[in-house]
């Protein structure tokens, strides 16, 4: 049996997504479950995909959709998209597909219309890209677009009292449903952390690769981690989307 590995938000960074592959000595066995946010930031959005969807041939992969998804995949349907999104590293990702014929875009649009909103495993662990409102958990949410684009779930874990116990009323009922969960959108560069970060029983794993951070990927049951250099020394040229979060917008 291979590793299931646990990756986050890679917005664009496919030598980071390459040099942590190759530092966790990726094997023929190992499983992939992808947090989204695979596009938007660093020059290779559309070079992401195409490694994506070359993986997904060769290993077991499971791709949540992310906010940025959500967005490239109605401006590959439409051929529109809006200014909220270009401006928010919407314009680097149409700038990487322009090499890209009609037809790779169609198989593109198709690899993101196969994404799914979450995913429970049969440890009762659940992988969705932001989080979720509903006390019931994600199935009973009201609003879909809750799993790309929530923070409360990680706000509510960042600020409990750590003595708070699990029987008690006070205990947010949210975080009782599932054994784990796996969440990226939300950088944790913003609580002064640079590598997965864990509060209650929430692993965040977007490390700011959009940012200055760098790429993880984590082993889900062992917990050993591995990390790019970050993405600024690897795109030394661009900015990614760190004019952004310099004007306290990380969408």
């Amino acid at each position: 049996m291979g590793r299931t590995l646990v990756i986050g938000d890679i917005h664009g960074g496919l030598k980071a997504l390459k040099q942590v592959f190759e530092r966790a000595g990726i094997a023929a066995a190992d499983q992939f479950i992808f947090l989204g946010d695979y596009v938007d930031g660093w020059s290779e959005s559309a070079q992401v995909i195409q490694f994506l969807t070359e993986l997904s041939g060769k290993h077991e992969c499971i791709f949540i959709k992310g906010n940025h998804d959500a967005w490239c995949e109605d401006w590959l349907s439409s051929g529109d998209g809006p200014d909220v999104w270009l401006f928010n590293g919407g314009k680097s990702t149409v700038d990487s597909y322009n090499d890209y014929s009609l037809e790779d875009l169609d198989l593109h649009l198709e690899f993101f219309q196969r994404m799914k909103n979450y995913h429970v495993d049969d440890e009762n662990r659940l992988f969705i890209h932001a989080g979720y409102s509903s006390m019931h958990g994600p199935e009973k949410e009201v609003y879909s677009s809750n799993y790309r684009w929530d923070r409360t779930l990680w706000e509510t874990a960042v600020a409990m009292d750590t003595k708070l116990e699990k029987n008690s009323e006070l205990y947010p009922k949210r975080l009782l449903l599932y054994k784990e969960i796996f969440i990226g959108h939300t950088p944790t560069l913003d609580i002064g952390i640079k590598h997965p970060a864990n509060k209650a029983n929430i692993w965040n794993m977007d490390t700011g690769a959009a940012f200055t951070g760098a790429l993880s990927m984590m082993d889900i049951e062992t917990k050993e981690f591995w990390q790019s250099d970050p993405l600024p020394s690897l795109y030394p040229d661009e900015k990614g989307r760190n004019k952004d979060i310099l004007g306290n917008k990380t969408l």
